[in-house]
């Protein structure tokens, strides 16, 4: 019996993106369900192809023309990556039928080579869109629910997880698989994506010969995650040279494993070479990287914070690029030192949120939330203190504690 399909917020934008768009390019990390989400769309109305088998991948690239009149549209092309030499020709054939819609549906789980090709192939003719894993709301199957300060009066409780359940799916993650099947072995899941990923896609863009050391980096980048990244000291460290923590660095951003939070500037070009903050997409990679099985050790731990603030920050990138709407978030740190965690840019305001991993807020934890409102003055939207527990309540003029579970 197959798993049971969770709804995802993206389907009406994706819908709606393959009735604007002769083709529509949708990415994400492996196992994020891209090609569940298009079949159960299209597969009524469109053709599968998946291009991953080698010998289906050397018919498109042998004979690219011979394999699209084969595969006429309205079709769908999984991990197009592989055969990427096909983005001229499909081009080309969208080009004869400019006004139709929806031919041509493409995955792929390489997000920088992928757009650059589709930029230099498809420009003006696909919408690109992402699919990270699941999100809290649509892991609780209420994918449309608002963010906070979306709607004057916030919004309803989403309590249906205890605190010990919240720390379980963090520990579990978000890919589809592991929510549609609550028994799955979540530690064997996490230790055959991180061998699969290794084996296809790190190969795939870099050529690196000793997987072990790349393993270790990636260990090490998650005892590092939320903290100010230096590269330097990182190398240094594992023994590699920095241009090479670069590149292993662009590979984990590249295929959707990593997030890069950066300052917040009024200047955009400051904000661009100041020293980032990483964060891991998936609490359950996080958590397996730290090696850690256990909820309670999860959540009691010193990685504890990190989780948590990891998992708030997953919550609203997932949530906005499920809307089809590219993330502007960041880190605010002055400098006298005050800092708050995140700094969401909506295009009208700034609202900072602080994560505490404290389940019982208290009025001074709202200290720096109140310094970064007054800093931003008019810019300056709600703030937010996030926490585990289950209580809401204001702590200061502006400013709300929100459980989790309400974000």
């Amino acid at each position: 019996m197959p798993p049971r399909y969770l709804t995802r917020a993206l389907e009406p934008v994706l819908k709606r993106a393959a009735g604007e768009f002769p083709a529509v390019v949708l990415t994400g990390p492996r196992q994020s369900g891209k090609t569940t989400l298009l079949t159960h769309l299209f597969g009524t109305s469109h053709v599968y192809v998946s291009l991953e088998p080698p010998d289906v991948r050397m018919a498109a690239m042998a004979d690219p023309r011979g394999f699209l009149a084969m595969y006429p549209p309205p079709v769908i092309f999984d991990e197009v990556q592989y055969a990427a030499d096909l983005l001229p020709y499909i081009k080309e054939r969208i080009d004869v039928r400019r006004s139709a819609r929806g031919q041509y549906l493409l995955t792929g789980s390489q997000h920088l080579l992928l757009m650059a090709r589709v930029t230099e192939s498809l420009a003006g003719r696909a919408a690109m869109l992402r699919l990270l894993p699941l999100s809290q709301r649509e892991a609780l199957e209420r994918p449309d629910t608002p963010l906070p300060w979306d709607t004057p009066r916030g919004q309803s409780s989403r309590r249906e997880l205890a605190y010990r359940g919240l720390w379980t799916s963090f520990l579990r993650g978000g890919y589809p698989e592991l929510v549609a099947e609550p028994t799955r072995d979540h530690g064997l899941w996490h230790a055959s994506y991180i061998q699969t990923y290794l084996e296809r896609d790190v190969r795939a863009l870099r050529q690196i010969g000793d997987l072990t050391l790349f393993q270790n980096f990636l260990r090490a980048l998650a005892s590092r995650s939320g903290q100010l990244l230096n590269l330097t000291d990182l190398a240094r460290d594992l023994g590699v040279a920095v241009n090479t923590a670069k590149a292993w660095l662009s590979v984990l951003e590249a295929t959707f494993q990593v997030i890069v939070l950066r300052p917040y500037f009024a200047n955009v070009g400051k904000r661009l070479v100041k020293t980032p903050k990483i964060y891991f997409m998936d609490t359950g990679t996080l958590c397996y990287l730290a090696g850690l099985k256990d909820p309670g050790h999860a959540a009691s731990g010193p990685m504890g914070g990190v989780i948590f603030e990891t998992a708030v920050l997953g919550e609203i990138v997932k949530t906005l690029v499920h809307r089809g709407v590219d993330p502007q978030v960041y880190f605010w740190r002055t400098s006298s030192g005050t800092e708050v965690d995140l700094l969401v840019d909506t295009g009208k305001r700034l609202i900072p949120l602080e994560v505490k991993l404290s389940a019982t807020p208290r009025p001074a934890m709202a200290d720096p939330l109140n310094t970064v409102r007054y800093d931003l003055g008019d810019k300056a939207g709600p703030g937010y203190l996030i926490h585990p527990g289950d209580v809401r309540l204001p702590l200061a003029p502006g400013v709300t504690a929100l459980p989790f579970a309400d974000l």
